[in-house]
């Protein structure tokens, strides 16, 4: 697909992004699994952020602690003083936002906004560090990317919602469904299957690429998988397997980072 008017998203494509830095491969959300995509030449890190109960954004996926950490309790619940002494995979902290995107300030960020408490903070957050043209904002929630649209304006990369990927979806099956889809984003980024069903085809990668839309499939862990949607012609993939997702890429003559 052609170029974009984001920053974000200018350059050739198909787009490698590591999902939490690795998920599969590495201690999700941690610094030494973001370095070590970083050193595999990965331009795009893929990541989640939420909010403690003192308004310090982290990096970091569930709402509670417990999962991955040694420690419990709701992250929005918690101050940052306490959120800090937890310990992923019982060895690394927890990082914030902000020392994350200053670490790399080359890399491009894709941020899953995980509460609406987020929004706030982010902008300050991101128009602080000048960050505006290397970060994708995406979420779960219509409202969360409606807000996120309001608060940082065009100049922002979004995704679209899934309002708005349901809308793309219908429009692929039916032209006179194409007036559903209100095109605020810069990308669609997709399950592979939705419902239990394949949701990326052809037709909805030429209904996305009709309104200059991108198409980033998550998540992407085997080579049969990520070789399919290369086929197809997605614009990116996102996965839990940047090692596995990397050397696919360049034995496709495909790979597009460092």
């Amino acid at each position: 697909m052609a170029g974009s008017r984001y920053a974000f998203l200018d350059g050739p494509t198909p787009v490698a992004m590591a999902h939490r830095g690795g998920a599969i491969e590495h201690l999700e959300n941690t610094l030494p699994a973001f370095q070590e995509c970083v050193d595999l030449g990965y331009r795009y890190l893929e990541t989640d952020v939420r909010v403690t109960a003192d308004g310090e954004l982290v990096v970091f996926h569930d709402p509670t602690l417990d999962r991955v950490t040694d420690r419990t309790g709701r992250v929005d619940a918690l101050p940052w003083r306490e959120v800090q002494t937890a310990l992923i995979g019982g060895r690394e902290p927890i990082l914030r936002l902000e020392d994350l995107l200053g670490a790399w300030p080359d890399i491009r960020f894709n941020l899953d906004i995980k509460a609406a408490g987020v929004l706030a903070p982010l902008v300050r957050s991101i128009r602080r560090l000048k960050a505006e043209h290397r970060v994708c904002l995406a979420s779960f929630s219509d409202a969360r990317v409606a807000a996120a649209r309001r608060l940082f304006g065009p100049e922002v990369c979004t995704s679209l919602g899934p309002r708005g990927v349901a809308a793309l979806r219908l429009s692929s099956y039916s032209p006179r469904a194409a007036g559903l889809v209100r095109i605020q984003a810069g990308c669609a980024q997709v399950p592979l299957q939705l419902g239990g069903r394949p949701l990326v085809d052809e037709r909805f990668i030429a209904a996305a690429h009709a309104r200059s839309l991108q198409v980033h499939v998550w998540t992407v862990d085997t080579e049969a998988a990520a070789t399919e949607m290369l086929d197809l012609g997605v614009d990116g993939v996102m996965t839990d397997r940047p090692a596995m997702l990397r050397d696919l890429l360049v034995a496709r003559g495909e790979w597009h980072g460092a």
